[in-house]
């Protein structure tokens, strides 16, 4: 095996399962963290589809379970709290809004982590300033100082990846904006949401949502739609200032949410944005997950995207291992279906998510009422079947 070597760039999902995979394959992965640590907290994702295969392949599907948030599903709320529409989580075949597993984001990477220690070399606190690809790897020199040379480099490392900057573009090619921006954070658990992830909305594109955890902890979210914005990525401060004036006035639990914020540990600002990069590999370079097609939040396909490409990146470089460009071209093939329908967002996009005046407020909450029934029903359960359209390939080391 001539590609052995392979560096990963990002530990959040899709970095750890693909090590955990080319460790199985018999390849030597290292990863590189720009985070001193696992990244905490995040917004709850869910394991839906054909990404439940990858993880029962991977002898995780309890220990999934076992940190599973315990969600009756989605509802839509007025001012006073009062719900005025609501999608359960075993609508869909449990492939609805709320899925049939959901986990916090955080405890899903520590879990993923932990899989792929054994075989895995990690890098924290760290990152990828240059790639120099040669006839026989790529020299990479970390910010650390630190030079090593790979066989292959994958770049795992989301939506505003060093890697696809490094070497295939400037972020402006590659990331489209939706019209609106997002923010996540942990606050402590109201004690009424008696498991619902409950979501409020207000005229101006205003949308802000809580969604239980476990451990006396809630997961908080405050959107809203604008122009494109300029502000320092990493200035945490400036973001939550932003925020507090965009929903000054608002009612609900916007208050103490904006409160709460001030003080939360995970802060997490960022726009809603698509990622579509046309070939998603370079030489000895390739790119997946978010970094190669991110669909943004609205999908909720995210993660089960992550999941799908490391399964199939790794078995396709494990059925060619001398032959990395048919391995990376393969990969993009087997994912490339996928991928599209996911890329595909639901009616209204961001607008459907944050509507701008009380009418459409009223429409939507309307449109989701019908949702389990005919016509709308129709159009939900095929937003749900996208998960499920992949199917796996055998790779060897992997049953179906």
């Amino acid at each position: 095996m001539r590609n052995r070597t392979v560096l990963i760039s990002g530990a959040s999902i899709a970095g750890p399962v693909l090590a955990y995979w080319l460790h199985r394959y018999g390849f030597q992965p290292t990863v590189v963290e720009i985070a001193p640590s696992l990244r905490p907290g995040g917004h709850a994702v869910d394991i839906r589809g054909a990404s439940r295969q990858v993880v029962a392949e991977m002898g995780l599907t309890e220990r999934i379970k076992a940190k599973s948030v315990p969600e009756k599903g989605f509802a839509l709320v007025d001012r006073k709290g009062n719900m005025k529409a609501r999608v359960a989580a075993e609508a869909f075949g449990g492939e609805g809004i709320v899925a049939e597993i959901e986990i916090m984001r955080g405890d899903l990477s520590e879990i993923l982590y932990d899989a792929s220690l054994d075989g895995t070399e990690y890098f924290f606190g760290d990152r990828i300033t240059a790639l120099d690809e040669g006839a026989d790897g790529v020299k990479v020199t970390f910010a650390s100082g630190l030079v090593r040379s790979f066989d292959l480099v994958i770049g795992a490392d989301g939506v505003h990846s060093g890697v696809r900057a490094l070497a295939f573009g400037p972020e402006e090619r590659f990331v489209t904006f939706l019209g609106g921006y997002t923010a996540y954070f942990t606050v402590a658990d109201p004690g009424d949401l008696n498991n619902w992830f409950l979501m409020y909305n207000e005229p101006g594109g205003l949308c802000a949502g809580i969604r239980p955890e476990r451990g006396g902890t809630a997961k908080a979210s405050l959107s809203f739609t604008s122009p494109p914005l300029s502000y320092d990525r990493k200035d945490l401060q400036a973001q939550k200032d932003l925020l507090s004036q965009r929903f000054a006035g608002a009612s609900w639990r916007v208050p103490d949410l904006l409160a709460e914020m001030r003080q939360a540990p995970d802060f997490y600002f960022d726009s809603l944005c698509q990622v579509r990069v046309d070939r998603w590999s370079r030489g000895r370079i390739a790119l997946m997950g978010d970094a190669a097609h991110c669909a943004s939040p609205l999908s909720g396909l995210g993660t089960a995207a992550s999941l799908l490409g490391a399964y199939v990146l790794a078995g396709e470089l494990a059925a060619t291992p001398d032959d990395h460009e048919r391995a990376f071209s393969a990969y993009q093939m087997e994912m490339k279906g996928f991928v599209e329908q996911a890329m595909e967002l639901p009616p209204g996009g961001v607008n459907g998510m944050a509507p701008n005046s009380k009418m459409m407020i009223a429409l939507r909450n309307l449109s989701m009422r019908m949702i389990t029934k005919w016509p709308m029903r129709q159009l939900m359960a095929k937003q749900a079947a996208k998960a499920d359209a992949i199917s796996l390939k055998h790779y060897g080391g992997a049953s179906r």
